[in-house]
C-alpha cells in the first residue's frame, strides 16, 4: 500500500511537471528577461504568418559570466496545448533541434549575465504547417534540462473577423466587467462543418492563464458564426497597471524613491497602497507590457545592468490579512511564481519584495492567490469597466487529412471607453 501510494504522487507531480511545459514557464531562476515576439515590433503576441518572410526574436540573459550549451526544438500542440501525434518530421523542415550560437557577454554591468538570440524561422529549423507550437529551451542535448519554455503560434489566415469589447450589458457586472463579442466568416472550403469543427480562443492583454476557451457560436448566418454573449465572454475589467522607469540608473527616475549601489545597483521603488476601493481614474498604459532599454548605454541587449528591485505595499488598507502577495505581470510570465511572492514585513505594516530586474520600464500590478490557487487581482487593483484593455481572438479549425489544429484566425483589438 505505502508503495502504491509512492507511486500514485510520483505520477501527480510527473504530470503537473509535464504539463508546466506546455505553457509560458521559467524553470531555472538564473534565466531573465525572456522577450518573445516579432523583429522590429514591441507586439507581445508570438505570431508569424504561415510561408511568410516574417522573424520571431526570441532573446533571454543567464545570470552569470559563462556561456552555457545550449538547444531548442519545437513542439507542435492542438488548441488546447496538448502535444500531436505527428512526428516532428511531419510538421518541422530541417533539424529537429538546433544549438544557441547568437550569444555575447555583458559589458560594463555591475551584474554579469550572457546574452542569448534566436531567430525563428531560420534556415536550419522552419515551420511546415500551421498552428501552436511549444519552443524548448535545454541543457546539453538533454530536453529534460528545460531552461524555459515559450508558446509560438504559426497562422494560415483564412477568416475574417468583426470584434468589440464593451462594458458588461448585464447589470450586475455593468462596472466591473467587459463583454467581448465577435463574429468569424469562414471559408466553406476550408471548414465544413463550421459549428462543429471551429475553436475559439480569448485572450485580454496577452494573458493565457485567464483566457477564455470552449465556446460554441450562438448561429450561422452566411458562414458568419456568431459569438455573441451576455454571460460567457465576460472579462475583470481591472485597472490601469501600475508602472516603474529604470532606464536611467544615474538620475532620476518614475516612481522611484531611492537608489544605491554595492556589489549591485539596488532600486527603492514608491511605497503602493490598495486601489481596491478606489473610483477609476484613467492614464495610458501598455496593457502590462515591459520595455527593456538603457538609457544611458548603446546596447540594451548587453550593457543594461540588472538592479534589485525592491516593491512596497503598505498592509494598512485594502489587503485581507494573511493573504499571500504577489508581484504579478508580464516579467513573471503572468504566474505565481515564487521568487515573486511578498513577505509580509510586520514592524513596517507593509509586503515587501526584492529581485533581479533589466534595465526598461516595467508595469505590473499585485495580485493574491485565491482558494483554487490562481491570480486574484480585484482586492488590491479593483475592477473597472471603464479600463482600456487588450484582446486577442485565436480562431482553430480541424485538419481533417493530417488530424491537426489549424490557426486560421487571428485578431488583435481593444476595449471601447463608453463616452
Amino acid at each position: 500500500m505505502y508503495k502504491l501510494l509512492i507511486w500514485f504522487l510520483l505520477f501527480i507531480a510527473s504530470a503537473s511537471i509535464e504539463a508546466q511545459v506546455y505553457e509560458n514557464n521559467t524553470f531555472d531562476q538564473k534565466v531573465q528577461t525572456i522577450l518573445f515576439g516579432k523583429t522590429g515590433t514591441d507586439d507581445r503576441y508570438p505570431i508569424i504568418n504561415f510561408n511568410s518572410q516574417e522573424v520571431l526574436k526570441l532573446s533571454f540573459d543567464i545570470l552569470g559570466n559563462q556561456n552555457e550549451n545550449l538547444q531548442y526544438t519545437f513542439i507542435h500542440c492542438d488548441a488546447n496545448w496538448k502535444p500531436t501525434n505527428l512526428n516532428q518530421s511531419e510538421y518541422l523542415n530541417g533539424l529537429t533541434f538546433d544549438n544557441i550560437s547568437n550569444f555575447s557577454f555583458s559589458t560594463n554591468t555591475y551584474s554579469k549575465y550572457v546574452h542569448y538570440n534566436i531567430y525563428i524561422p531560420n534556415e536550419n529549423m522552419k515551420p511546415r504547417i500551421s498552428g501552436n507550437y511549444i519552443v524548448k529551451v535545454f541543457r546539453n542535448f538533454d530536453e529534460e534540462d528545460l531552461l524555459f519554455t515559450r508558446r509560438m503560434l504559426v497562422l494560415s489566415n483564412s477568416t475574417q473577423i468583426e470584434a468589440r469589447a464593451r462594458p458588461a450589458s448585464l447589470a450586475e457586472f455593468r462596472y466591473s466587467k467587459q463583454e467581448v463579442n465577435f463574429l468569424v466568416e469562414v471559408n466553406p472550403n476550408i471548414v465544413v462543418n463550421p459549428m462543429e469543427d471551429v475553436k475559439v480562443v480569448l485572450m485580454q492583454n496577452s494573458r493565457w492563464d485567464n483566457a477564455i476557451t470552449g465556446l460554441k457560436p450562438q448561429f450561422l448566418s452566411n458562414n458568419k458564426l456568431d459569438y455573441s454573449y451576455l454571460d460567457k465572454t465576460l472579462f475583470n475589467g481591472g485597472n490601469e497597471f501600475r508602472f516603474f522607469d529604470i532606464r536611467q540608473l544615474r538620475q532620476f527616475s518614475t516612481n522611484v524613491r531611492s537608489k544605491r549601489t554595492d556589489t549591485v545597483v539596488h532600486v527603492m521603488l514608491n511605497l503602493d497602497e490598495s486601489r481596491g476601493a478606489n473610483q477609476y481614474f484613467t492614464y495610458i498604459d501598455y496593457n502590462g507590457k515591459r520595455l527593456i532599454q538603457n538609457k544611458e548605454g548603446s546596447n540594451s541587449d548587453i550593457d543594461g545592468d540588472y538592479a534589485y528591485v525592491n516593491f512596497y505595499l503598505s498592509a494598512a488598507m485594502g489587503v485581507p490579512p494573511d493573504a499571500e502577495v504577489y508581484v504579478f505581470g508580464e516579467f513573471t510570465d503572468w504566474r505565481l511564481q515564487p521568487q515573486y511572492k511578498m513577505y509580509y514585513n510586520k514592524s513596517r505594516q507593509r509586503y515587501d519584495l526584492e529581485v533581479p530586474m533589466k534595465q526598461g520600464r516595467f508595469e505590473y500590478s499585485y495580485a493574491i492567490k485565491n482558494e483554487d490557487k490562481k491570480p486574484d487581482e480585484t482586492a488590491i487593483e479593483g475592477n473597472h469597466s471603464e479600463t482600456e484593455n487588450e484582446y486577442m481572438v485565436l480562431v482553430y479549425t480541424r485538419n481533417i487529412r493530417l488530424h491537426y489544429d489549424e490557426l486560421i484566425g487571428a485578431k488583435l483589438f481593444y476595449s471601447i471607453t463608453p463616452p
